[in-house]
């Protein structure tokens, strides 16, 4: 698709919050703030000419390798939200993209993602093919208070779960997408850490894609201030969270 007249290099765009996205306290669940976070980087990118629609063309797309989500508070039931995002690097097939979510105009959370481009058919990461100069970078407009990082994996952790890939965990891109793997590692956290709002942050590592059927086992370690899940698919890491909490 060609560049929309009406791109800006930050973008904006406002959702209301309905009920089939909140927790039973009426608060958005956490992989539905990712899922809002990751469809307003999808619109930006398709006003930009970089959508998932024009690097199919070229057999690619955008996949997330590391993401940190630092809150002060959730939005709720029926809560108008505007998110901002812009990118601060983008070169070859790498980029950082920023987010920050507002309600009536005060900042209430702020992401840092890390992108890589795709490639669908042969399965590993290459240079982005279409033209990308067009946007304008931020290296210095950060969102959040600490840049996302690698988790630090313990080695005495508990496996809580099993489980095998199923169809509806897949995405257009042919593999479980990123919300699906916080919404694994949530439904197995302390529900009081989450009721209560006692997450500050969070952050995850996309280490290996799975796909349909693939057999994955969940891990847990709890340390003082964070707890550190973690996904394995024959004993490799392919997927890694810590919550930090208050």
């Amino acid at each position: 698709m060609p560049i929309s007249p009406n791109f800006t290099s930050v973008f904006s765009r406002e959702w209301e919050i309905n009920f089939t996205q909140c927790l039973s306290n009426g608060y958005l669940k956490y992989p539905e703030l990712c899922n809002i976070l990751q469809l307003t980087a999808a619109t930006h990118s398709e006003v930009g000419g970089i959508s998932f629609t024009d690097m199919q063309e070229f057999n690619q797309a955008w996949v997330l390798s590391r993401m940190r989500v630092e809150i002060n508070e959730l939005p709720k039931w029926r809560d108008i939200i505007t998110v901002n995002t812009w990118i601060i690097s983008l070169e070859n097939s790498r980029s950082i993209r920023a987010f920050e979510v507002l309600s009536n105009g005060k900042k209430i959370i702020g992401s840092e993602t890390f992108w890589v481009v795709f490639n669908t058919e042969k399965r590993r990461p290459e240079g982005l093919a279409l033209p990308y100069n067009h946007f304008e970078l931020f290296p210095d407009k950060n969102a959040t208070k600490e840049r996302f990082s690698k988790i630090e994996l313990q080695e005495d952790k508990e496996m809580l779960f099993t489980k095998i890939v199923s169809l509806s965990d897949l995405d257009i891109v042919n593999h479980v997408n990123n919300t699906k793997y916080l919404e694994w590692c949530l439904d197995l956290a302390d529900t009081d850490l989450i009721l209560n709002q006692e997450i500050k942050s969070f952050e995850m590592n996309f280490i290996k894609e799975l796909s349909l059927k693939d057999e994955i086992m969940i891990h847990e370690t709890l340390l003082e201030k964070s707890t550190v899940f973690n996904i394995t698919k024959d004993d490799k890491s392919c997927f890694a969270l810590q919550l930090n909490l208050k």
